[in-house]
């Protein structure tokens, strides 16, 4: 395989033998090595091959900012308890194993976020929750941190997140015009311009999607109000203000309101959006 691009010592984006772009890790694959170089094929621990017409780049940038041993990880433990079909999927596996990353550096942090959406994921998504506690259980195993029961929610909405597929390239594309649309809106309110290609615009974008379905399925996050949607505000509020914002807009464009929990939640990615650029 010939490199294609280095993203850090431990990532490269290369062209297999079959003419694909695809994305490696490992140990040291990256450390001097140059675009059209051979890759080194005894480094090589994980292969990610983007399907669906994932943006091989931007797979990449996100997947460089994770830690190398948080990717091995998810990965193990994805495998581990029988995964496949999520094992076969990048973006999903990358999603997860961001997801998991953040929330290790909050448990070594002593940031504690209780999940809102126990009974209505475990109601849904039987499935899947039954999945993400397995999983759970498998990453702390291997783990010197340890994650609370309470994040089984948040990988079951990625795992829910991984098997939709809406099929609809109309669909595809009002969201795309909506998604600019929302994204302007941020922009003017803390004028500011976003970068489109960073990972911070990206995560945003992939929560703005996963939206999308839970607003197209009428099935959108809807608790019990909670003390986490008034801390969101109380710590954001500039964020909450144009969460509201956004929501007038969400609510114009199609045609159904956004509860307090989604709008929450989009509080949260605002914020962060406009401070990890």
């Amino acid at each position: 395989m010939e490199i294609l691009r280095v993203f850090n010592n431990n990532l490269v984006l290369a062209l297999d033998e079959r003419g694909r772009e695809v994305i490696l890790t490992g140990r040291g694959l990256g450390f001097q090595a140059r675009p059209g170089q051979s890759v080194d094929a005894g480094k090589v621990v994980r292969i990610f091959v983007p399907a669906d017409g994932r943006d091989p780049d931007h797979l990449a940038e996100l997947l460089a900012g994770i830690p190398p041993e948080h990717i091995q990880l998810v990965s193990r433990s994805i495998g581990a308890v029988g995964l496949d079909a999520v094992s076969r999927n990048p973006a999903a596996v990358i999603a997860l194993a961001d997801h998991v990353s953040f929330a290790i550096r909050r448990v070594s942090l002593g940031i504690d976020i209780a999940y809102p959406l126990l009974a209505e994921v475990q109601h849904l998504y039987t499935d899947e929750y039954r999945q993400a506690g397995a999983l759970l259980r498998e990453i702390n195993a291997h783990s010197d941190v340890q994650l609370p029961d309470s994040e089984a929610v948040g990988l079951a909405l990625h795992l829910v997140n991984a098997g939709f597929a809406t099929g609809d390239l109309s669909y595809t594309y009002r969201m795309t015009g909506v998604i600019q649309q929302l994204v302007t809106v941020i922009e003017q309110a803390y004028g500011i311009t976003l970068d489109a290609g960073s990972v911070s615009v990206g995560r945003f974008i992939t929560h703005l999607r996963y939206l999308f379905v839970r607003i197209h399925n009428h099935k959108q996050l809807d608790a019990e109000p909670t003390s986490v949607g008034l801390a969101i505000r109380e710590s954001f509020p500039k964020a909450a203000e144009v969460a509201v914002r956004l929501a007038g807009v969400l609510e114009l464009r199609l045609g159904s309101a956004l509860t307090p929990d989604e709008i929450s939640y989009l509080a949260l990615h605002v914020a962060r959006v406009t401070t990890e650029r």
